[in-house]
């Protein structure tokens, strides 16, 4: 990927140079595009150049809201490119989150695989040490390390688990070694959100999150969604959730929580397929309007 793919004169969404300036900006896009340690279907390191690229064709009008978030302003950083090991991309991510946060902006993490998250969630935990973070995604990414490094995507929620208070969603594939690192009561496996009606155990997992105001990390892993909505991700596992229920459960959390950052990540972009890459492209712009909540368009 070549730097002017991301930037520095490139806006998101393709809106008006005003709206993307850094100095005005309420929000900050990091594209991270890399791909280092998945061990199956490749392409994540394609993903934050085609969301980008769906982005720019979409309507900007959002109708659940009746809102623009664009105009909130949102900055297309640098992408981070550090990929000489896993502990050298972690730590490039940490510093650019840190970086943002430091400006009182909303950091939101374009991946790329799962791993960038584990660089992002330190630095807001750092910043706020009573950090909750909220996980959807197909694997609970809870081990200690594999295949030699603790920064694999396989141990992208490790560290949280250790060190915040971790609510997981959608969790329908993991190791059994990975069982000793859950959270009790905070895990609502793939099957609670099929069977369980959503009020039911949405409400269960916002009360697991904590108290009402707690500084809040949003990850998603876009295999999260059932396949038939998202077939272009690395490990794709049957039985996942609807667009209504994700967009739903993230609009009720970012209103009852401090939201500090976010990340969508694994979107394993292939040439001449679009579905995944739009909703890729739309749910981080509804994830902006929950997280923004700009007044409505008069």
């Amino acid at each position: 990927m070549s730097e002017m793919t991301f930037g520095p004169d490139r806006v998101f969404a393709g809106v008006e140079a005003e709206f993307g300036e850094r100095a005005s900006a309420r929000a900050v896009l990091i594209p991270v595009p890399y791909d280092g340690t998945s061990t199956w279907g490749k392409g994540a390191d394609a993903g934050p150049a085609a969301l980008l690229d769906a982005a720019d064709n979409m309507e900007l009008y959002d109708i659940e809201t009746g809102t623009e978030v664009y105009r909130e302003g949102v900055h297309l950083a640098a992408a981070v490119t550090e990929a000489s090991s896993p502990e050298a991309m972690t730590d490039a991510v940490r510093a650019a989150v840190a970086e943002v946060l430091s400006e009182g902006k909303v950091p939101v993490v374009l991946g790329g695989e799962h791993s960038v998250s584990i660089g992002a969630i330190q630095a807001a935990a750092a910043k706020h040490p009573d950090l909750t973070v909220l996980h959807l995604d197909a694997h609970a990414d809870l081990r200690s390390a594999y295949l030699g490094s603790a920064c694999n995507h396989a141990c992208a929620l490790h560290w949280a688990s250790r060190n915040c208070n971790l609510v997981q969603v959608g969790i329908r594939s993991m190791d059994v070694s990975e069982r000793e690192f859950e959270q009790p009561g905070n895990v609502f496996y793939g099957q609670d959100c099929a069977e369980r009606p959503d009020d039911e155990w949405m409400e269960a997992a916002l009360a697991a999150l904590g108290a009402p105001g707690t500084p809040m990390y949003l990850t998603i892993d876009l295999d999260a969604f059932d396949p038939a909505f998202v077939p272009d991700t690395g490990t794709p596992e049957p039985g996942g959730l609807s667009w209504y229920q994700v967009t739903r459960l993230c609009r009720m959390a970012m209103e009852r929580f401090h939201i500090v950052g976010f990340d969508v990540v694994e979107l394993a972009a292939h040439a001449g397929s679009k579905p995944s890459d739009f909703l890729a492209a739309k749910l981080v712009y509804k994830l902006l309007t929950y997280a923004l909540r700009p007044e409505p368009v008069k």
